[in-house]
């Protein structure tokens, strides 16, 4: 029992210090464990955001500024509301309701469909098929369409006789004071109606241009719809002129349905 003692001021001793030190160790590292521990949560943070930042961007790029998404927007152009699937609205800015100056289009021909992960090539112009046609919208300025402006302007201009092409087409060009060098104009009869008519890019810029050919048509209220296409698409003008004119009926009849 003698030396009991002396073991007893020793474990009080060794208790007292270890104390001592945890309570040392608690005032002197409790405000950096929590320093830590914020850090980790903060970087946690920073990692999932720059992993679904990363993701939403890659997305974006992957894109390149087409969209699948087909919720119908409704446009006001002029006096005209068209109802139109964002997938078909070429720039994204313009993809949202309310009134526009001009609202540009592209689809694919001929089904006349918007973009989609399946037709990702043609709409960006990876493939040879050239199937995209570029259509824009504005409230419509010239008293004729591009058909009805043949026998007062274009007859004047062009150089007679022309070529022939496809489909019943006649080539004909421009003299270099027309205002219209580096294109031709193509012009196809049609019973009862102005003919078809289509002025068209040549040379170097023709090769360069996705869509060299473009034609006017008006639509709906007072409203002009300008489409460009690939030259190729000559062969069946027939075919692409009534596409078009039901594809805008489409748009404007659409809106028509949704306003009811």
């Amino acid at each position: 029992m003698g030396d009991g003692r002396p073991v007893a001021n020793h474990v009080s001793g060794c208790t007292m210090k270890e104390a001592a030190a945890t309570q040392q160790f608690r005032i002197v590292d409790s405000p950096l464990m929590t320093r830590v521990f914020y850090g980790l949560v903060a970087l946690a943070i920073l990692s999932l955001a720059v992993t679904v930042a990363g993701k939403w961007l890659g997305e974006r790029i992957a894109m390149g500024g087409h969209t699948d998404d087909t919720t119908i927007h409704a446009i006001v152009v002029g006096d005209n509301l068209l109802a139109v699937p964002a997938n078909m609205i070429r720039f994204e800015q313009a993809r949202r309701n309310g009134n526009a100056e001009r609202l540009d289009l592209y689809v694919r021909y001929p089904a006349m469909e918007g973009y989609s992960s399946a037709a990702r090539d043609a709409f960006n112009h990876a493939d040879a098929s050239d199937s995209i046609l570029f259509l824009g919208f504005s409230e419509q300025i010239m008293s004729r369409d591009m058909s009805g402006r043949f026998g007062p302007i274009y007859s004047s201009l062009i150089v007679s006789p022309g070529k022939p092409g496809p489909a019943g087409i006649t080539f004909h060009e421009f003299p270099e004071n027309s205002g219209y060098l580096g294109e031709m104009l193509a012009v196809a009869e049609r019973p009862g109606r102005d003919p078809f008519v289509a002025r068209c890019l040549t040379g170097p810029a023709a090769e360069k241009s996705l869509a060299p050919c473009e034609r006017d048509i008006v639509v709906g209220d007072r409203l002009s719809l300008t489409y460009r296409f690939p030259q190729r698409f000559l062969d069946e003008w027939q075919a692409l002129d009534a596409a078009v004119e039901n594809f805008a009926a489409s748009m404007l009849g659409a809106s028509a349905a949704q306003s009811r």
